[in-house]
């Protein structure tokens, strides 16, 4: 697996020429100005986490962000932006520093937090962590997004669905490849 990254336009892969994807990396990257769009050209899945944020105009995607752009539970999102709002491309964006990453390091920090909260207390905060930790843990931010944009175009057969990566120092796109 390889991050390559973007740092000029020559870098995008023709496969991805005149795609959403190509415009999606255009305004992140290189700040291409905006055009007025009436609908969803593709469907963003991304992390949750905060200190990311995509520079891209009104109406331009559907967006689902969850903990590390794990699309699994959201699959009926997914069915209707391909159905209703009829993208045909899909970027799953991982990002450095995810923290859906080692949750198991988390888990006092976790418990703490919801501790805190006066219809909480720590064994229901424990007993919390330790049923949902297992089902949102990624092992490694990339190789999650990989296997997950592969199960998700053999899923939608017909749809582009294209691995990205954030990195958090620039604000920029990358392209994960095998």
């Amino acid at each position: 697996m390889n991050i390559k990254k973007i740092a000029q336009q020559d870098d995008i892969p023709s496969k991805l020429k005149s795609t959403p994807v190509e415009a999606l990396i255009l305004f992140q990257n290189f700040a291409a100005p905006h055009k007025e769009y009436t609908s969803a050209q593709l469907l963003i899945g991304m992390c949750m986490d905060n200190r990311k944020q995509l520079k891209i105009p009104e109406n331009f995607a559907y967006i689902i962000r969850t903990g590390g752009a794990n699309l699994r539970y959201s699959e009926f999102k997914v069915s209707y932006a391909i159905a209703v709002g009829k993208v045909d491309y899909i970027v799953l964006i991982a990002h450095d520093n995810c923290g859906m990453v080692n949750l198991a390091s988390k888990m006092q920090l976790f418990v703490k937090g919801l501790d805190r909260l006066e219809n909480w207390d720590e064994e229901k905060a424990k007993d919390h962590f330790f049923n949902y930790a297992p089902i949102y843990e990624i092992d490694n931010e990339t190789e999650f997004v990989l296997a997950e944009s592969k199960r998700l175009a053999d899923k939608y057969k017909g749809v582009t669905v294209v691995p990205l990566y954030y990195t958090l120092d620039d604000n920029k796109l990358s392209l994960i490849e095998e």
